[in-house]
């Protein structure tokens, strides 16, 4: 069992789930492309999510995003459940589409953290040597629309989704820069001045070691059955947190410490029958126990 989670409205986070065995699942395509950005469009829509940025890997997403209304719990369940379905549809596969392990969600504490894992996301398929710029990556095209704020259209997908379903005809997947984090303009210029200075790095790294990038073609020719032949780091810390300040760090690992002390005790009067108030942010106990939440 995971430890509790505290769920405030109001919170920066970077989203990252993986394939399971790391296979392709994702491999980008007309048709995978179409499917990833209609069902986040449509669940950040649903559940009043603000997306920042977004990336779609061969067999691994990354998103940044602002839950505004404390939601990202229901907008992460269903944009999975809904992808993997229509993936599923897709492959003809039966199993399960996303690794056991939970999806990885990481509280961004400080703009500058923000700005950091957004850069990250942006930068992936560089990162990890697949191409070398950002917009050579096949897989839809997030990064540009964020950069120039404008939408992506994506359409129904017509081998899962039924006409006359309750999904929409067409999603509109838009990015924004919260307020929170200052003016848009500024901070989209930063983002693209240093994603330009990562790839002229990369590039400079690459022609001293003589090592080259796979490529936009080989990626396009992988097999989605495939996956990476490069050992998987096991038993690795999984943070919660990301926080440049060590005391922003310090007191973000503070409060959560105390929401789940303070979640285990009302847990254990629950139990007892002696209910007290749950801590500001119980998400599970709350939703389908109906628990009483402090304010």
């Amino acid at each position: 069992m995971t430890l509790p989670r505290q769920v405030l409205p109001g919170q920066f986070y970077m989203l990252t789930r993986r394939c399971s065995q790391r296979q392709f699942l994702l491999r980008p395509d007309k048709e995978t492309n179409n499917a990833f950005v209609y069902c986040l469009a449509e669940a950040a829509q649903r559940f009043e999510i603000e997306l920042i940025a977004a990336q779609q890997m061969s067999n691994h997403h990354h998103v940044t995003l602002f839950d505004r209304f404390g939601r990202v719990i229901e907008f992460t369940a269903h944009f999975h459940k809904m992808l993997a379905k229509c993936q599923n549809a897709l492959r003809g596969r039966w199993e399960n589409m996303w690794s056991s392990e939970p999806p990885c969600l990481v509280e961004l504490v400080d703009r500058s953290d923000v700005i950091d894992k957004t850069l990250y996301v942006a930068l992936n398929p560089v990162l990890d040597h697949l191409v070398d710029r950002v917009a050579h990556w096949p897989g839809a095209k997030t990064v540009r629309a964020m950069l120039a704020q404008e939408p992506l259209e994506a359409v129904r997908p017509a081998h899962f989704f039924r006409d006359a379903g309750v999904m929409p005809a067409s999603a509109r997947l838009r990015f924004t820069i919260p307020e929170e984090l200052g003016g848009a303009s500024s901070v989209l210029d930063e983002i693209r001045a240093r994603i330009e200075a990562v790839e002229c790095a990369l590039d400079g790294e690459r022609a001293r070691t003589g090592m080259r990038v796979v490529g936009r073609r080989q990626v396009l020719r992988q097999s989605w059955r495939d996956s990476p032949t490069s050992r998987e780091p096991r038993r690795e810390l999984r943070p919660r947190v990301a926080a440049r300040s060590k005391w922003s760090r310090i007191e973000t690992l503070c409060r959560n410490h105390a929401f789940q002390r303070a979640y285990r005790a009302a847990r254990a009067a629950w139990m007892r029958k002696q209910p007290i108030p749950f801590p500001a942010g119980t998400y599970w106990m709350a939703r389908f126990v109906g628990v009483p939440v402090a304010a």
